[in-house]
């Protein structure tokens, strides 16, 4: 289970992504990059980011340690900015804290990883359909000479049909993935032995104690879902489907 810790001082908002993620300083000593349930995306962005990490580590894919931070009510007290305080106002109660990494700076291309890595990354995005690995975008960090993945929000498109479609884990696994604007597609080689690697690792029960790390609070119910145990069965389901249909979406099997 992911820890809790409270925030205790909010610092400075990070203006480079679209949700206004924030930095924050916690009772358990730690900097944390926080993204607020109440930015515009909602709770399903937090669950993606949440599961998608946890598939990355499962695989051996750096990631930024994630908690849940819990926001108090007076934090929003102190901020003169509006837009800032509306948000911390909308976000009071749990959110989740990315491990701040000090110094780190955006991969811009020119130092690349080994193409094995690269073929990891590209896998982890075709499976989890994260279509926000671009050069505009590249969500990768360079920290301590290695790269690391973040911002895994625009995955998983599928949660936000339920509440007007029936979950359908069939459709999500046959939907292909356009690999053309990724920004490690020259990099990556062999993906397809990724596809052997991840089928042995990402075993059932490893996928449902990733999606177990999910708050309750952040999984919206609908009819055919009725409570937080059918919504985590129902990701579980589509992450299943599409492991065992890789013909359907691995980039490489398309070239």
């Amino acid at each position: 289970m992911l820890a809790t810790t409270r925030a205790l001082r909010y610092v400075t908002p990070l203006r480079e992504g679209g949700s206004l993620p924030g930095i924050v300083e916690a009772e358990d000593e730690g900097t944390w990059v926080i993204k607020f349930r109440g930015a515009g995306q909602g709770v399903k962005v937090l669950a993606a980011e949440i599961i998608v990490a946890g598939i990355a580590s499962a695989l051996g894919i750096r990631v930024p340690e994630l908690a849940l931070i819990e926001l108090p009510e007076q934090i929003a007290k102190y901020e003169a900015d509006e837009e800032v305080q509306d948000l911390l106002t909308a976000s009071i109660g749990l959110n989740l804290g990315m491990d701040y990494l000090p110094g780190a700076f955006n991969y811009d291309g020119t130092t690349p990883p080994p193409p094995h890595e690269a073929a990891e990354i590209l896998w982890l995005d075709a499976f989890v359909a994260n279509i926000d690995r671009t050069p505009h975008n590249p969500n990768l960090l360079r920290w301590g000479r290695k790269l690391w993945v973040i911002d895994h929000g625009a995955a998983l498109y599928f949660h936000h049909t339920w509440p007007s479609r029936t979950p359908d884990p069939s459709r999500f696994a046959a939907q292909p993935f356009d690999d053309s604007s990724h920004i490690l597609r020259e990099v990556a080689t062999d993906v397809s032995s990724v596809q052997i690697a991840a089928t042995q690792k990402l075993t059932g029960q490893v996928l449902y104690e990733i999606v177990a790390d999910v708050p309750d609070e952040w999984l919206e119910t609908t009819a055919d879902l009725p409570d937080a145990d059918a919504v985590r069965a129902m990701y579980v389901a589509h992450l299943q489907a599409r492991l065992a249909a890789p013909a359907a979406w691995l980039p490489e099997n398309r070239r």
